[in-house]
């Protein structure tokens, strides 16, 4: 548990601090002042800048650093990410020529867009050096160029109190053979365990670098009258490019994800709207640190890719037309390019305000919820904690 907290914390940093790196670069680029940028947030442990005089000074603690020529660079307290603080985006020092607020709409636009556009990059960079590498996919419908090795049968989900739940099998377990018998996709197995419904089978299992024989009984389930122990399986093979192939499949994958889950979250708030709720699967900070943990145990191959759809997910919620997200402030510069005339900075503020604390509701309700789904691992954890 404990690991899996830091593997959460890392993958986290490194996307929200490109992110940030994004809008950081290109307001210098575009000669708006950033005053800070900083990794982890704040409290600030310690920085460095460059004084009106052209030298470099250390600055220690969060006091006010009123002589800096330009960037504070600074290490904080809380080791989560990053964060830049850019002059102007707040609506003050108008008149000043390296304030955000003096720029051109199209400017502002392409600062707030960076930051979900570096995580768009990144995705693509961390899904092309996986198909350098080899990632696991499905066999259907590969790029003829692709090679192709170790096929498996991978456990992707192990349902509570089933079967393969009390035999001790998890997540990213890789089934061998039965019985001596080896399968060449998820469906052959599942017909064979099918038609053997109450007999014990030997599973022989590889789990990281071990392999061991777990005894399993399959069960008749009410629901399907079909016999299982209780898993959902992908059947994959290990898929390599060629570097210059796998930039472009790097980018493919990326380009579909995007739409899949853009479409994946419009349905999420038409639900919400139509009184559905929030769907069972729907997970917060506690139940993406959780999937992290249970990916990592599965290989660095497969945190690669789950890295890769988190950098996704956070671009698109992050651009979403809601106030205190660069959506909601690219909204603003559209209301202001259709009125000709920016929003008042009180009202918009107001509103990033109300949207924020919407947003942190949202997430303790989510969070609760994860709590309450993984009350067993948070049971674990303060055992070995207290002792």
């Amino acid at each position: 548990m404990i690991l899996t907290i830091i593997i959460f914390l890392l993958v986290l940093s490194v996307l929200v601090f490109v992110h940030e790196l994004g809008h950081f670069w290109t307001a210098r680029k575009l000669g708006v002042k950033a005053e800070e940028f900083g990794f982890g947030f704040p409290p600030r442990l310690a920085g460095i800048y460059k004084n009106k005089e052209g030298k470099w000074k250390c600055v220690k603690g969060g006091k006010d650093v009123k002589d800096a020529l330009d960037t504070v660079y600074s290490i904080n307290w809380i080791p989560l990410g990053g964060f830049v603080k850019i002059k102007g985006q707040d609506g003050e020092c108008k008149d000043d020529h390296d304030s955000f607020a003096n720029h051109p709409i199209w400017q502002r636009f392409l600062i707030l867009f960076a930051g979900v556009g570096m995580n768009f990059i990144l995705a693509g960079f961390l899904f092309s050096i996986g198909f350098m590498i080899g990632f696991p996919q499905s066999s259907d419908n590969l790029n003829p160029k692709a090679q192709i090795s170790e096929q498996k049968i991978q456990i992707m989900q192990v349902m509570p109190d089933s079967p393969a739940d009390s035999a001790g099998l998890q997540r990213g377990d890789i089934i061998i053979d039965i019985n001596e018998k080896k399968f060449s996709n998820e469906q052959e197995l599942k017909d064979f365990v099918n038609i053997r419904a109450g007999e014990e089978l030997n599973y022989n299992i590889k789990r990281l670098n071990t392999e061991m024989t777990v005894k399993i009984i399959p069960e008749i389930r009410e629901e399907t009258g079909v016999g299982g122990i209780g898993v959902s399986m992908f059947s994959s093979v290990l898929v390599k490019y060629p570097w210059h192939i796998a930039i472009w499949e790097g980018i493919k994958i990326t380009i579909f994800l995007t739409w899949a889950i853009t479409i994946a979250i419009f349905d999420l708030f038409k639900n919400l709207i139509t009184g559905h709720g929030l769907g069972a699967d729907i997970a917060g900070p506690v139940g993406i640190a959780a999937l992290t943990g249970q990916v990592a145990r599965m290989g660095f191959i497969y945190l690669l890719q789950f890295s890769a759809m988190l950098s996704i997910n956070l671009a698109i919620l992050n651009f979403l037309p809601f106030p205190a997200l660069d959506g909601g402030r690219v909204l603003f510069l559209i209301i202001e390019k259709i009125k000709g005339a920016p929003v008042k900075q009180e009202l918009e503020s107001i509103c990033h305000y109300i949207g924020f604390t919407l947003l942190m509701l949202l997430v303790l309700v989510v969070t609760f919820k994860d709590i309450f789904k993984y009350k067993n691992h948070f049971k674990i954890l303060l055992e070995k904690i207290v002792g």
